[in-house]
């Protein structure tokens, strides 16, 4: 496969080869890793919500059981449950609960004895048929707590409680009789503890009683009654705590489960595994960002370490070297890999047709580079970056995160375009892009010293122009005009179609320029360490380079007044422009 391939090659491909396979194997590795992580992760956060959660009720629960102790001890001590002091005394414990709903006391008959508040209760009203009224007898001493029902022995009132009961004994118009004390409490707060739990966006927590299997509490308890949605209860009724994968539905879920001791509810917590794992989603760009960034570094160390390899087209060079120098008689001798052949071969036959105009040629060709190298080279000046990044660090300081986040993007597209794939050529749509963010970003820097507009003929945006020639000439009038004058600016952009030219104009109306100074920025003798380090004698020279000496730029400038500078060259459709300038 290698034979008949050039050193470069074959050492690049290996190279190139062998460090992809390392990379992915190291990946796959990694990923591994951080993905067991990230659901050891998404267990362990569930089950801590979980367990605060039932740590928050069992904490309400044990305060109304607390309180409910306390009623129960004042009344048992009383000489007369019907005396006024016991009852203000009760008003006073009741009043430390926001959410307790009512008192009751009932003899073994089911006789009302006492209430609080004093509520017009049900005339056909029996409680003895109630579950609560029943356990409290069955089991004297045994504090019982119902599930969560509706309240509906008094008139008119029909809330949503949990009921304490238990048997007490009691002295009552001078009898000690059986009886038992109920104590309603608001349902409420328990559905706002579990309410308030955020387990993603469709996560949610639900209360079981477990023994019984019967639902306390469930955020979509409706559509479990209508029979729209299922709960695996089941696998919450088989564990006491731990974190357990469901996979018994559609969607994969996370079940945490957390035990209540003092009431024998299981505080379940339901998180969904596709959104819980939202940090493999991001893991998976990261890794792939980083595969492409390793394997650019890769490609670029193989081409350095190949052309090292690979003396002998040395040889070629030094004789391209000797009619660099004015010996066009000089031939050269191929020897070593294909390329040696083949550039030999074609070097001669360059030689043999363009000696009349070879000085010319390289003339320009040299000038052509050199400022093709400038203006790749200096694209980013240190100082620009500098300051933009001390704006951003700034910014931060300051918390100014909408105005961070706008600097960031605008100088990543400024560099995507002045970088991109290293094209001289591009649509004057994404020349007027760089130029627009290349504002914002001095706009944040010198704090809306001046502002901007940019107009364009919808027509011109797809015709093609070389890169970074506004960028410059905005450069220049902030530098020149805007910056050293007390009052705002405003810079104008505008493109337009003009028969079978492209004409951009950059106005603004700073300080203006003497003819001495515009002669002076035109010769490069003026320069800016404050911006991007693409001159304008650099525009002017690549222009006429490119596409002839009648097109460039031309200055109107009067002080006080402001500067206009006009850009003018040939219409030229996209392909066509890389076409010539692949040619040149």
């Amino acid at each position: 496969m290698m034979r008949g391939k050039s050193i470069q090659y074959i050492l690049s491909v290996s190279i190139i080869l062998f460090s992809v396979f390392i990379i992915i194997v190291v990946s796959t590795v990694l990923y591994s890793r951080f993905a067991t992580t990230a659901e050891e992760n998404a267990f362990r956060n569930s089950q801590q919500i979980v367990d605060q959660v039932s740590y928050s009720l069992e904490n309400n629960v044990q305060a109304t059981a607390d309180l409910f102790n306390m009623m129960y001890h004042t009344i048992s001590l009383s000489g007369d449950v019907d005396s006024e002091t016991i009852r203000r005394q009760l008003e006073t414990m009741m009043s430390t609960r926001a959410d307790t709903v009512s008192l009751a006391l009932f003899d073994e008959k089911g006789q009302l004895v006492m209430d609080l508040p004093n509520v017009t209760m049900k005339q056909a009203l029996d409680v003895r048929s109630e579950g609560w009224f029943q356990s409290a007898l069955d089991t004297p001493g045994h504090l019982s707590i119902s599930l969560p029902h509706v309240q509906n022995f008094y008139k008119e009132q029909f809330r949503w409680v949990v009921s304490l009961s238990k048997s007490i004994t009691i002295n009552h118009n001078g009898k000690t009789i059986q009886g038992v004390l109920l104590l309603d409490v608001n349902f409420n707060t328990i559905d706002e503890l579990s309410d308030r739990v955020s387990l993603g966006e469709k996560g949610y927590v639900y209360i079981l009683d477990e023994s019984a299997g019967n639902i306390v509490y469930h955020p979509q308890l409706q559509l479990i009654y209508a029979g729209l949605k299922d709960e695996n209860v089941e696998l919450a009724l088989k564990h006491t705590y731990g974190s357990f994968i469901d996979r018994t539905a559609d969607d994969t879920k996370i079940i945490s489960i957390q035990t209540i001791g003092n009431v024998g509810w299981k505080v379940v917590g339901v998180s969904y595994k596709n959104e819980a794992m939202t940090s493999i989603s991001e893991l998976n760009r990261s890794m792939f960002q980083l595969l492409l960034a390793l394997i650019l570094i890769v490609v670029l160390l193989s081409s350095m370490v190949s052309r090292r390899i690979s003396r002998p087209i040395k040889q070629l060079e030094l004789s391209m070297k000797n009619v660099e120098h004015g010996n066009f008689e000089q031939t050269a001798i191929g020897e070593g890999p294909l390329e040696v052949w083949q550039l030999a071969d074609r070097f001669n036959i360059m030689i043999g047709t363009i000696k009349k105009l070879m000085r010319q040629i390289v003339t320009e060709q040299e000038s052509k580079r050199k400022y093709e190298l400038e203006a790749l080279q200096a694209q980013i000046n240190p100082h620009f970056l500098y300051n933009t990044l001390n704006s951003v660090v700034r910014m931060v300081g300051m918390n100014k995160n909408e105005e961070v986040t706008t600097m960031i993007t605008s100088l990543s597209r400024l560099f995507r375009i002045s970088l991109g794939k290293g094209k001289s050529v591009i649509t004057i749509a994404d020349e007027l892009e760089h130029a627009r963010n290349y504002l914002v970003i001095q706009q944040m820097r010198f704090k809306n010293k001046f502002d901007y507009t940019i107009e364009a003929d919808e027509t011109a945006l797809n015709y093609a122009t070389l890169k970074l020639i506004i960028q410059p000439l905005i450069e220049n009038a902030l530098v020149h005009g805007i910056e050293p004058s007390v009052d705002k600016g405003h810079i104008k952009v505008k493109v337009k179609l003009d028969d079978e030219d492209i004409v951009i104009e950059v106005s603004d109306d700073g300080l203006g320029m003497s003819e001495e100074r515009l002669k002076q920025i035109m010769t490069g003798q003026v320069t800016s360490s404050k911006g991007s380090g693409v001159g304008v004698t650099n525009v002017q020279e690549r222009i006429r380079l490119f596409y002839g000496q009648m097109y460039g730029l031309h200055f109107d400038s009067e002080l006080e007044e402001g500067t206009t500078v006009t850009i003018r060259f040939p219409a030229m459709e996209l392909e066509q422009a890389e076409r010539r300038d692949q040619a040149e």
